[in-house]
């Protein structure tokens, strides 16, 4: 499709879809527990303000920032993703903002506009006073603050990471572009449909020129469809190897491994914990995948942009943002009448879990098998597995 073709195709779009959308909203609106908030500061980027927060709270407190993709609104984005019913599950604040068709026909964040992909300006400096106002309102911890984004939202994440890296802990990117690859929308389209190849370096210096921040940098997790006829799915590895190059690492993966059926590469720092991820979601079109969690929770629904893949993407980044574990520690102290169905699950969970000494498999063009090593197969201490799984099912301690 030339390029041409596709500006004419983005120009219809709202005359295309208009009464649909306007139809998903409203009823979206009517099942999401999000509430609006007004008068959270000057809003140079022309917001909205959707957020939830559930009666308990994990501490220290947490906040997860969620933005849509085009043609989607909060609600919307977040009935299909499941992120309310996570909050409340995990116990995390959660804040979606919300973009509006006087600033974009689509209802996309502007992640290429030169004045919204900027520090203090623009969305951006929007987005980043609606998180001091939940810090505030909320009690949240400024050291567990999170942000997740599909497609332009994923683009629009990718910049809040770059122009904000203080206040981040981790980000997960979902079809999305790397930071600073578009300053118009030429540019953006060429990254869209092509994602030109950029040196690891050239890539991460658009980081770094963003903000005066030198380290430490947020953790990331990178999800694409393989399928993807709207993003490019070599933007994927764009945004790795943006991330590898602020981190100092390799772009030689140091593990691969299987989850849930899919291939997820993963990278760790010094001290073993993985602070860069990404998940090829193989034979997916564009859109963020939905499946049952490790939990066999169900987490969002189908719709546009919103696939079921067998596998639950907002489960999996929300447990990379280490959110998942505050629901054991309220398990009751006493065992079930009938744990066998618990203690089967968290068999299931353990063994599934991928090994941090998983090495890596290459291959003679460089890149790397999915699949797990057989070493680190025999290697599963099947004792440990066992007594996890007891201890998750309440039956040690």
């Amino acid at each position: 499709m030339s390029l041409t073709r596709n500006v004419d195709l983005l120009r219809r779009l709202p005359k295309l879809n208009a009464l649909h959308l306007a139809e998903t909203a409203r009823g979206a609106g009517e099942l999401s527990p999000l509430a609006e908030v007004a008068g959270f500061g000057s809003n140079p980027g022309n917001l909205r303000m959707f957020a939830f927060v559930p009666a308990q709270l994990q501490q220290p407190r947490a906040l997860v920032v969620v933005l849509h993709g085009c043609g989607q609104t909060a609600a919307a984005y977040d009935l299909g993703a499941g992120w309310s019913t996570l909050a409340k599950h995990y116990g995390f604040a959660l804040l979606m903002p919300e973009q509006q068709r006087a600033n974009n026909a689509n209802t996309c964040f502007n992640w290429f506009s030169p004045e919204d992909t900027a520090r203090d300006s623009g969305e951006p400096c929007s987005i980043r006073e609606m998180i001091a106002h939940m810090v505030t309102t909320h009690g949240i911890d400024a050291r567990r603050i999170f942000i997740t984004g599909l497609s332009a939202g994923g683009g629009m994440t990718s910049v809040m990471l770059a122009t904000y890296p203080e206040v981040f802990a981790a980000g997960a990117v979902i079809a999305g572009l790397p930071y600073g690859v578009a300053s118009n929308l030429r540019q953006a389209l060429d990254g869209m449909f092509h994602s030109p190849e950029r040196p690891a370096r050239e890539l991460g210096d658009l980081v770094r020129k963003a903000s005066d921040h030198r380290g430490p940098w947020p953790k990331i997790s990178v999800w694409h469809g393989s399928a993807d006829r709207t993003v490019n799915p070599g933007n994927a590895d764009e945004i790795v190897k943006q991330w590898l190059d602020l981190h100092g690492l390799p772009l030689t993966p140091m593990a691969e491994t299987v989850v849930d059926g899919y291939p997820r590469q993963a990278w760790w720092n010094a001290d073993g914990e993985t602070i860069v991820e990404s998940f090829a979601i193989t034979d997916m079109a564009h859109g963020t995948p939905l499946g049952v969690a490790d939990n066999d929770h169900r987490y969002g629904m189908e719709g546009a942009f919103l696939i079921e893949a067998g596998i639950s993407s907002s489960y999996h980044i929300a447990k990379f943002f280490g959110l998942t574990d505050w629901i054991r520690s309220l398990a009751p102290a006493k065992p079930a009448l009938s744990p066998a169905p618990h203690l089967a699950r968290s068999i299931r969970a353990a063994v599934a879990e991928p090994q941090p000494n998983a090495k890596l498999k290459a291959k003679p063009n460089g890149k790397s098998s999915a699949k797990p090593s057989k070493k680190a197969k025999r290697g599963l201490d099947i004792s440990a597995v066992i007594t996890r799984a007891l201890t998750a099912a309440g039956l040690m301690k």
